[in-house]
């Protein structure tokens, strides 16, 4: 979480890829920065912490799921390491419509 002066500006969380044992030390992260937040550097200090905190904790790899339409996701990612690797056509509902989703990754 990053505090601003009004409020919190932005969130982050990991969960597990999958149950499965194989997967143990992969992780899929959320990011979420307040609208009127953005553009400020609060994404980036978020996704490095993030980074930083979940490789002490054990893991080896992070995943994310981005929508395709959202350059500006797509973007901070690539600047914190995640590189494309894919994409989930129809994978979420925004707003009433099916979207595409980029699926990105970063070895910790």
């Amino acid at each position: 979480m990053h505090d601003g002066p009004d409020g919190v500006d932005g969130w982050t969380r990991v969960v597990p890829y999958a149950d499965a044992d194989f997967y143990a030390g992969v992780g899929e992260y959320v990011l979420y920065v307040r609208r009127d937040a953005r553009r400020r550097g609060t994404g980036r200090a978020l996704l490095d912490e993030l980074c930083a905190h979940v490789a002490e904790l054990g893991y080896w790899k992070l995943v994310g799921k981005l929508f395709a339409g959202n350059a500006p996701s797509i973007a901070l990612a690539h600047a914190c390491g995640f590189r494309d690797v894919g994409v989930h056509l129809r994978h979420g509902r925004l707003d009433g419509e099916w979207r595409d989703v980029v699926v990105v990754e970063r070895g910790l």
